[in-house]
């Protein structure tokens, strides 16, 4: 059995007797100094132990090539008309989608970004506008050209009035003309002005009267506008602005005489409606306003891409000098929806996160008049993946990106144009947190190298 003596021999904390020390008053103010000292430090260890650190790495993004990212976007167009309004999609690997509106939203607007609150009714356009096949050269004048003073005097006298806004110039009011003259000479014999009155078939030259268009909000031509009588004496929304409606059939004499028909047989029935409360396509509202709110989302692949936001149609034209592509962007964000909570998890770990998630948002990019006409507006977006990974083991993933912003002058119609380039790298925020025994070893660091 070991003896306690032996036990002893290898003590390494050997007690000097105290008969051999002697209290100093220096000794004490050393001691004093130490103990505070300590004190200190353990605060300080204390404080990195509890205190969360982060660290951050730059690494390849391992996303697959047919990963897709939503853009959310909410634009304001005070000049844009919402019947025209296209947003389209395009990228390197040869995707080409044109007017999206399934996750699309439009609501008219005027200049001042207010809106009626109702949403602007999606025209489901024909693959193609029938026009007459034959083209007769003698077929007169059928349609009354109307001014200003006699298109207001003629909407407040008669039930119905059937305006065509076209351009000489536009390669679709020629293709309309024959069509609506035929047309317009048949109404004129069935529903004669002076005798019956409950129909008129009127036509505008835009070129010559660009005021009376721009009242009415039109942006391409040819634009067959229908003006009630009871929609001029009180129907309005409540912004205070007149409803009527626009017509987006076939252009062939048979089919405008057959709507033209219609027309005259629903007067007092309602606009939109027939007897079965069915809704006609070919007749809808026509924008309350002049601009427009675009707003919802879509899905792009992480190439190098276009988001293109402008006036479309595969049946009327549009004069370039006169498009205005000024718009306020209230959102537009990548990537899913951050919630307020997963926001300020992002604060509290770094300053800077999230400022780049949302960093177009409440600007405004308005055309001035010396920048002349045929300006498009391209905003060049280059966006970078983050993923943050907590101590819970969630991973938050946030887009942000950088934008420049610059004006190009082109002969084409203008555009708004957002080129988006996402970055074959990502930023990985992992939090860390110090173990319990690297806080034991250096407290007892501590207390050992004090003393």
């Amino acid at each position: 059995m070991v003896s306690t003596a032996k036990i002893r021999s290898i003590d390494f904390f050997r007690k000097t007797p105290r008969d051999l020390t002697e209290a100093s008053l220096s000794g004490a103010g050393i001691s004093i100094i130490a103990a505070v000292f300590i004190i200190f430090l353990f605060g300080m260890e204390l404080h990195s132990y509890l205190t969360i650190s982060t660290s951050t790495a730059v690494i390849i993004d391992k996303s697959n090539i047919e990963d897709t990212v939503r853009v959310d976007f909410n634009i304001s167009f005070p000049v844009l008309s919402c019947e025209f309004a296209s947003v389209d999609v395009s990228d390197i690997l040869g995707t080409n989608r044109l007017n999206i509106t399934k996750t699309i939203r439009k609501y008219s607007i005027n200049r001042h970004l207010q809106s009626n609150g109702h949403e602007f009714v999606v025209v489901p356009t024909p693959p193609l506008v029938k026009h007459d096949a034959m083209v007769d050269e003698t077929y007169g004048e059928g349609s009354i050209i109307l001014n200003s003073h006699s298109f207001n005097k003629l909407i407040h006298e008669h039930p119905v009035v059937v305006v065509n806004f076209f351009a000489p110039w536009c390669h679709w009011s020629r293709l309309l003309r024959p069509a609506w003259e035929k047309a317009a000479k048949v109404m004129r014999q069935r529903y004669h002005p002076e005798h019956d009155g409950r129909l008129i078939v009127g036509s505008i030259d835009c070129t010559q009267e660009p005021e009376l268009c721009h009242t009415h909000h039109i942006q391409g031509y040819p634009s067959i506008r229908i003006f009630r009588k009871g929609n001029n004496d009180g129907d309005e929304d409540n912004l205070g602005v007149k409803v009527h409606e626009s017509y987006y059939g076939d252009r062939d004499t048979d089919s405008l005489v057959m709507k033209l028909d219609s027309l005259v047989s629903s007067i007092g029935l309602g606009s939109l409606k027939h007897n079965t409360g069915s809704v006609d396509y070919t007749i809808l509202p026509a924008p309350h306003q002049e601009g427009c709110r675009i707003e919802g989302f879509l899905w792009v692949k992480k190439v190098p891409g276009n988001l293109i936001i402008t006036a479309s149609s595969g049946s009327h034209s549009f004069d370039a000098s006169r498009m205005n592509m000024s718009h306020v962007i209230s959102t537009l964000s990548f990537g899913s929806a951050i919630t307020p909570m997963m926001m300020s998890d992002l604060k509290r770990l770094g300053p800077h996160l999230g400022v780049g998630h949302n960093r177009l948002n409440g600007q405004a990019y308005m055309t001035k008049p010396q920048d002349s006409a045929n300006v498009t507006i391209e905003h060049y977006l280059q966006v970078v993946k983050t993923e943050v990974l907590g101590l819970s083991h969630k991973l938050i993933q946030n887009y942000e990106y950088t934008a420049h912003t610059s004006l190009v002058h082109a002969p084409t119609i203008p555009a708004a144009k957002f080129h988006l380039e996402f970055s074959p790298m990502q930023v990985l925020i992992t939090e860390n947190l110090k173990p319990f025994s690297h806080f034991i070893t250096n407290l007892c660091a501590i207390i050992g190298g004090v003393f």
